[in-house]
Protein backbone atom coordinates (compact mmCIF):
# COMPACT_ATOMS: atom_id res chain seq x y z
CA UNK A 1 0.00 0.00 0.00
CA UNK A 2 3.06 2.39 0.88
CA UNK A 3 4.39 1.77 -3.10
CA UNK A 4 0.87 2.36 -4.10
CA UNK A 5 0.77 5.76 -1.94
CA UNK A 6 4.08 7.07 -3.14
CA UNK A 7 3.82 6.30 -7.11
CA UNK A 8 0.60 7.90 -7.18
CA UNK A 9 2.09 11.03 -5.35
CA UNK A 10 4.85 10.96 -7.52
CA UNK A 11 3.12 10.75 -11.18
CA UNK A 12 0.79 13.96 -9.52
CA UNK A 13 3.53 15.59 -8.64
CA UNK A 14 5.20 14.93 -12.48
CA UNK A 15 1.80 15.97 -14.06
CA UNK A 16 1.75 19.08 -11.74
CA UNK A 17 5.54 19.78 -13.49
CA UNK A 18 4.31 18.97 -17.48
CA UNK A 19 1.23 20.67 -16.79
CA UNK A 20 3.30 24.18 -15.68
CA UNK A 21 5.89 23.44 -18.61
CA UNK A 22 3.80 22.56 -21.73
CA UNK A 23 1.29 25.06 -23.19
CA UNK A 24 -1.15 22.47 -24.41
CA UNK A 25 -1.56 20.68 -21.02
CA UNK A 26 -4.13 22.55 -18.75
CA UNK A 27 -4.56 21.80 -15.10
CA UNK A 28 -6.88 24.55 -13.42
CA UNK A 29 -8.79 24.88 -10.46
CA UNK A 30 -10.10 27.93 -7.81
CA UNK A 31 -7.03 27.69 -5.48
CA UNK A 32 -4.35 25.41 -4.39
CA UNK A 33 -6.03 23.31 -2.41
CA UNK A 34 -8.85 22.35 -5.38
CA UNK A 35 -5.76 21.83 -7.82
CA UNK A 36 -4.06 19.57 -5.30
CA UNK A 37 -7.04 17.34 -5.49
CA UNK A 38 -7.55 17.97 -9.05
CA UNK A 39 -3.74 16.55 -9.93
CA UNK A 40 -3.83 13.49 -7.27
CA UNK A 41 -7.34 12.13 -8.81
CA UNK A 42 -5.80 12.55 -12.69
CA UNK A 43 -2.57 10.83 -10.87
CA UNK A 44 -5.06 7.62 -10.20
CA UNK A 45 -6.66 7.55 -13.57
CA UNK A 46 -3.31 7.72 -15.08
CA UNK A 47 -1.97 5.01 -13.08
CA UNK A 48 -5.12 3.08 -13.66
CA UNK A 49 -4.81 3.54 -17.94
CA UNK A 50 -0.85 2.59 -17.25
CA UNK A 51 -2.18 -0.44 -15.33
CA UNK A 52 -4.75 -1.45 -17.69
CA UNK A 53 -4.78 0.03 -20.89
CA UNK A 54 -1.16 0.59 -21.70
CA UNK A 55 0.28 -3.59 -21.41
CA UNK A 56 -2.57 -4.47 -23.92
CA UNK A 57 -1.40 -1.99 -26.16
CA UNK A 58 2.23 -2.50 -26.31
CA UNK A 59 0.71 -6.70 -26.69
CA UNK A 60 -0.68 -5.35 -29.96
CA UNK A 61 2.09 -3.54 -30.84
CA UNK A 62 4.90 -5.80 -30.67
CA UNK A 63 5.77 -5.58 -34.32
CA UNK A 64 5.83 -1.89 -34.25
CA UNK A 65 8.21 -1.84 -31.36
CA UNK A 66 10.92 -4.58 -33.10
CA UNK A 67 10.12 -1.81 -36.73
CA UNK A 68 10.88 1.34 -34.58
CA UNK A 69 13.42 0.18 -32.04
CA UNK A 70 11.44 0.89 -29.25
CA UNK A 71 10.67 4.47 -30.42
CA UNK A 72 6.66 3.59 -30.63
CA UNK A 73 7.32 3.94 -26.69
CA UNK A 74 7.04 7.54 -26.89
CA UNK A 75 3.78 7.33 -29.10
CA UNK A 76 2.33 5.01 -26.57
CA UNK A 77 2.97 7.39 -23.55
CA UNK A 78 1.73 9.79 -25.66
CA UNK A 79 -1.61 8.46 -26.42
CA UNK A 80 -1.96 7.30 -22.40
CA UNK A 81 -1.66 10.64 -21.60
CA UNK A 82 -4.18 11.52 -24.42
CA UNK A 83 -6.99 8.99 -22.95
CA UNK A 84 -6.45 10.26 -19.14
CA UNK A 85 -7.15 13.61 -20.19
CA UNK A 86 -10.15 12.15 -21.93
CA UNK A 87 -11.04 9.92 -18.90
CA UNK A 88 -10.83 12.95 -16.77
CA UNK A 89 -12.80 15.17 -19.12
CA UNK A 90 -15.49 12.47 -18.47
CA UNK A 91 -14.85 12.60 -14.44
CA UNK A 92 -15.39 16.51 -14.77
CA UNK A 93 -12.02 16.75 -13.84
CA UNK A 94 -9.85 20.21 -14.47
CA UNK A 95 -7.53 18.71 -16.67
CA UNK A 96 -7.28 18.71 -20.38
CA UNK A 97 -4.14 18.04 -23.27
CA UNK A 98 -4.77 20.02 -26.12
CA UNK A 99 -3.73 17.82 -29.04
CA UNK A 100 -0.91 15.09 -29.56
CA UNK A 101 2.09 17.05 -29.66
CA UNK A 102 1.23 18.76 -26.07
CA UNK A 103 0.72 14.99 -25.22
CA UNK A 104 3.94 13.85 -26.27
CA UNK A 105 6.30 16.71 -24.99
CA UNK A 106 3.67 16.01 -21.42
CA UNK A 107 4.21 11.94 -21.48
CA UNK A 108 8.21 13.28 -21.95
CA UNK A 109 8.68 15.54 -18.68
CA UNK A 110 6.31 12.91 -17.20
CA UNK A 111 8.67 10.37 -17.59
CA UNK A 112 11.52 12.43 -16.58
CA UNK A 113 10.19 13.67 -13.82
CA UNK A 114 8.82 10.59 -12.71
CA UNK A 115 12.23 8.44 -13.09
CA UNK A 116 14.18 11.13 -11.45
CA UNK A 117 11.49 10.91 -8.60
CA UNK A 118 12.14 7.69 -8.48
CA UNK A 119 15.33 7.36 -8.03
CA UNK A 120 15.43 9.43 -4.83
CA UNK A 121 11.90 8.38 -3.22
CA UNK A 122 11.38 5.18 -4.56
CA UNK A 123 11.65 1.28 -3.16
CA UNK A 124 14.65 0.12 -1.66
CA UNK A 125 13.70 -3.23 -2.66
Amino acid sequence: MKNFVIKTLINAVAIWVAAWIVSGITLSGDDWQSKTITVIAVALIFGVVNFLIKPVVKLFSLPLFILTLGLITFVINALMLWLTSWASDKLDLDFHVEGFWAALLGSLIISLVSWGLNLAFGDDD
